[in-house]
């Protein structure tokens, strides 16, 4: 199950759609997708989270929690639609084409992918890439 909680309300995102992907990238990855709720704010909201549940004062794009277990992978991906906006602007990408790579990224940290050193931060774009290019 995706469900999509709005803080920020962003028109025209599916619920179906991101089970549907997300299925899709986990059978890939030879996993089974279980509760994976994406949680969109803004940057105000996101900051406080990062400051309390990780003690990180700065903006963020993404927070990923992972409650993966029993062979199901699941968590929490809280997103800042302001900087997926601004990085939309940034990169010279759509809005909705940076927010799916923000909602893969967050799925392949569920995943056990890391972006913690150079070598893996080339592994997770590629991997995002990929997924990207099934839509």
């Amino acid at each position: 199950m995706v469900e999509l909680v709005f803080y920020e309300e962003v028109p025209g995102l599916s619920s179906e759609f991101f089970l549907k992907w997300f299925q899709t990238v986990c059978v890939s990855e030879n996993q089974t997708l279980g509760e994976v709720s994406l949680v969109l704010g803004g940057d105000d909201w996101l900051l406080e989270k990062n400051k309390e549940y990780l003690n990180h004062d700065y903006l963020t794009d993404i927070i990923t929690f992972d409650y993966s277990g029993n062979g199901l992978i699941s968590g929490d991906l809280l997103i800042s639609v302001d900087r997926v906006k601004e990085n939309a602007i940034e990169y010279d990408v759509s809005f909705i084409d940076e927010l799916n790579r923000v909602c893969v990224h967050g799925l392949l940290h569920l995943l056990g992918y890391k972006d913690d050193t150079e070598s893996n931060k080339k592994i997770m774009r590629n991997k995002e890439n990929h997924y990207l290019g099934i839509l």
